[in-house]
């Protein structure tokens, strides 16, 4: 008899979440840990950015304050203090997550854990070795790097390195326009930093709809973040604690100097050293293959999270691992589908979006018709003072279905949901549209794109 019925390897965000699920559903289970239970995301990544990010929020909101009728002096900003209220939330977050590991009788294993066989699992630190009836690899992923930037954890760093600094650089180049790096640019810029951030590809946010791009570009501009877009790092030299860069585009070569370069480039699955290639487990492009139900190559053993390079955001790890459970304890669960997965990016104005782009709907033949309307247009935008922005609906012309949902404003994060949920239940915009909302509330803005798409919105 196995030692468990399930073991996971990596307690982030898909990891501990498979292993409070698969103790409800009756299973034993034990998940092993090298570091911190939480993960990248709790520890070094959505977490503690997301407590920065209310900081940046705060300050922005100080230097706006005399539209507001309020006046001072000599106010001060101490991003020590800010790194240290960061560090306070996760300690927080990740002792809780302990908690919910005890309370469901899961056994937590400090240590780096080693495949030795299809059901045997071996402790590098100490040795101990234990079986399994399923395995499930929730390693997780690293910064990439890119050749022409060697990570030095002093003048080029990556996010990890950014989330422990406790002084603010004056000049920083941000290497990569994804929500990493547009993230780190509001907070910085927030403090006072000169920020460029450097995009290979034509957009800022190059996976969102070209208009949500565009207005986070020009959003920016007005905030003094500069955007070199369609432009790589070709060269680099450090003089000291100065980093010398050169910026290559369609227009030519140019040099620039920063105090620090933040490569944030994306992420590389942490596949090695876990006896892989020992068991036949199929990679590719540095991921672990998964089919629909998350299982690899390998019966038994399954992958979740940004492991597998599915979709390398916290909530899909967590909803892959439940979903790998279930199949695991025979439960019936419907496949993901990884295009309606929402996705957000925390600066602000915030991003968030699901579903097919305009041009990608476009160019898979679908007729498409668009529901817009800008949060100018809002009463509760105008209230708060935080106009910027839209909501755009692309949707199925024959049927009313919602295919794409894409917004940049203040708090889409929080609205999001509602669209997400319309489309799980495959709800129509003649449905949103009918359906009432609180006034004033920045939801009414996705009554009024609803209706837009029909040609019926009313402030507007």
């Amino acid at each position: 008899m196995a030692d468990y019925d399930l073991v996971v390897i990596g307690a982030g965000p898909g990891g501990y979440v498979a292993a409070i699920r698969a103790a409800q559903l009756g299973l034993r289970t034990a998940v092993v840990e090298r570091d911190a239970v939480g993960g990248i995301c709790l520890n070094w990544g959505c977490i503690p950015s997301k407590a920065l990010l209310k900081n940046a929020e705060v300050i922005h909101l100080f230097q706006r304050a005399e539209e507001f009728g309020v006046v001072f002096d000599n106010v001060r900003y101490d991003f020590g203090k800010a790194i240290a209220r960061s560090r306070t939330v996760v300690g927080q977050l990740a002792k809780g997550v302990e908690t919910l590991l005890r309370k469901n009788k899961v056994r937590l294993i400090k240590g780096e854990a080693r495949l030795k066989s299809r059901e045997k699992i071996e402790i590098k630190e100490t040795g101990e070795t234990f079986s399994a009836k399923n395995i499930i690899i929730a390693t997780g992923a690293r910064p990439k790097t890119l050749p022409v930037l060697p990570i030095d954890g002093e003048v080029v760093i990556t996010s990890r390195e950014a989330l422990e600094m406790r002084e603010v650089p004056k000049s920083v180049a941000i290497v990569g326009g994804g929500a990493t790096g547009v993230e780190f640019a509001y907070l910085y810029r927030a403090y006072g930093v000169e920020v460029t951030i450097v995009e290979i590809l034509p957009h800022l946010v190059p996976q969102e709809d070209a208009e949500v791009s565009q207005h986070l570009e020009r959003a920016f501009a007005k905030q003094g973040i500069k955007a070199m877009t369609n432009s790589k790092v070709t060269g680099f030299s450090r003089d000291g604690r100065i980093a010398k860069l050169e910026v290559t585009s369609q227009t030519g070569t140019i040099e620039m100097q920063c105090s620090k370069v933040l490569v944030a480039v994306g992420v590389q699955g942490n596949i090695e050293d876990i006896g892989l290639d020992e068991l036949g487990v199929e990679t590719e492009k540095g991921y672990i293959k998964i089919d629909d139900r998350m299982m690899t190559s390998v019966p038994g053993i399954y992958a979740i999270g940004d492991v597998t390079g599915k979709l390398l955001l916290a909530h899909v790890a967590s909803a892959q691992g439940v979903a790998a459970v279930e199949k695991i304890a025979g439960v019936d669960t419907q496949a993901l589908d990884y295009i309606l997965m929402p996705k957000v990016t925390y600066c602000q104005p915030q991003v968030a979006s699901f579903g097919m782009t305009e041009k990608q709907a476009r160019e898979r033949g679908v007729d498409v018709k668009i529901g817009m309307f800008p949060f100018q247009a809002s009463g509760k935008a105008l209230a708060l003072g935080d106009t910027e922005g839209l909501v755009k609906l692309v949707v199925d012309k024959s049927l009313g279905e919602i295919i794409g949902v894409h917004m940049i404003g203040a708090e889409v994060s929080e609205l999001v949901g509602e669209l997400s949920l319309a489309r799980l239940l495959e709800g129509t915009i003649q449905e949103v549209g009918r359906l009432i909302h609180p006034h004033p509330t920045l939801s009414e803005a996705l009554k009024e794109a609803a209706l837009a798409a029909d040609g019926r919105a009313i402030h507007i």
